[in-house]
């Protein structure tokens, strides 16, 4: 049985976001196969800590806080550091002395976010194994093009380009990589050599493959929206929809409701839904079962990001139809109007949600078809397993 450091960006509990989610399945199926230490970052409060380390048997755990907000003045001392503001943002004096006292103890480190990368000594001697989550310049490259002004383009592009020039040099130092198909292709041309990389996948919660369909006659005339609400590329995507979208929506079908479904959302998020009628901030969910059941819609408006969306994947794994971007849906091996609706103009996307309110028909084949893809490719237990042996293979 090997033993292998995973170290992340977070507490990988409670999975609340995609990201934690991933991290979180890797982590809990890892450990019934290995011996697994962990080292993170606490950003955001450490009352979780205990009832994770009640969940697993870990080797080690090494923790420290790191709470270094977005601001302009730790945009310029990222500058000087010479890294990117995200590797700034999860940076910890404390935590790199803790990994270096107990990394060589450790067959292998599995870093989970390039941000990580930090952290691994410079003189560790065992594999590296790197887990990609994004093709992170990408998301930068996009909003330096969607961005709300100038300024914000500018400095998106800039933080673009540091951020690939990382990310190329982790993927140069890790012995084998793991990303979504997309991410590959944009990692790999920034010049990292493809046989390096190893297929994963971002996935939904595939529990909900167990319950039963949900039946259009049973649901109302309302829409889902289920994400972190103070995460760029959400709030850009959500002020899209509610400012451009929304009231077309309403002008067709004044009975029409939203429910954005987030903890801590954005004040931009905050003030354009109270100039909009019949939208909902329900806040942090703890089961979102109900308001799966009770939507006819759930909508991903993403216009830029990268990687695989774990939103996404929610919605198929419930079977409830989805209209999202060509962002929204790339890594997954969907169909327009066969599995999800795919539209990137407002008049598409606004199309598209009308379409599944009034045709159930085509809300019956979508719901269908998309539980349907998710059993065949994207189930935790098919991907991590794969995940798995690849460690193994070359571990020896």
């Amino acid at each position: 049985m090997s033993k292998i450091l995973m170290i992340t960006i977070e507490l990988p509990y409670p999975p609340t976001s995609g990201g934690r989610m991933k991290s979180w399945n890797m982590l809990k199926f890892l450990s019934e196969k290995h011996e697994m230490g962990l080292a993170c970052p606490i950003k955001y409060g450490d009352d979780k800590v205990e009832k994770m380390r009640s969940q697993l048997k870990l080797l080690d755990f090494c923790h420290a806080k790191c709470e270094i907000p977005r601001t302009s003045a730790n945009l310029i001392k990222s500058y000087v550091q010479g890294v990117p503001l995200n590797v700034f943002r999860s940076g910890s004096h404390k935590l790199k002395e803790d990994v270096t006292a107990i990394a060589q103890n450790f067959d292998a480190i599995l870093l989970d976010h390039y941000e990580g990368f930090q952290y691994i000594p410079q003189d560790f001697k065992g594999k590296i194994f790197f887990h990609a989550h994004n093709a992170t310049y990408l998301m930068w490259e996009r909003y330096a093009v969607s961005g709300s002004n100038f300024a914000v383009r500018l400095v998106a592009k800039m933080e673009a380009e540091r951020v690939k020039k990382y990310e190329k040099n982790v993927c140069r130092k890790a012995d084998l990589i793991f990303a979504a198909p997309n991410d590959i292709d944009m990692l790999a041309v920034t010049g990292v050599e493809k046989k390096k990389f190893r297929e994963t996948y971002h996935l939904g919660d595939d529990s909900q493959l167990a319950f039963p369909s949900i039946e259009f006659k049973k649901t109302e005339k309302k829409i889902l929206y289920v994400g972190t609400l103070n995460w760029e590329a959400n709030i850009d995507g959500l002020l899209w929809f509610i400012q451009e979208i929304w009231p077309k929506v309403l002008q067709r079908d004044s009975e029409i409701k939203l429910d954005i479904v987030g903890g801590n959302p954005d004040e931009r998020i905050v003030q354009a839904c109270q100039l909009q009628n019949n939208i909902r901030l329900l806040g942090f969910v703890d089961d979102l079962e109900q308001c799966f059941v009770d939507s006819r819609v759930f909508i991903a408006p993403l216009r830029f990001g990268s990687g695989i969306k774990v939103k996404v994947l929610n919605s198929m794994c419930r079977g409830l139809p989805i209209v999202t971007t060509s962002v929204g849906a790339e890594g997954i091996a969907v169909k327009n109007m066969v599995h999800m609706v795919i539209a990137d103009t407002v008049e598409g996307y606004f199309d598209g949600i009308i379409q599944l309110m009034n045709d159930v028909a085509l809300w019956n084949k979508i719901e269908e078809n998309s539980r349907k893809i998710v059993i065949e490719k994207y189930t935790w237990k098919k991907v991590l397993g794969a995940m798995n042996e690849e460690i193994i293979e070359n571990m020896n």
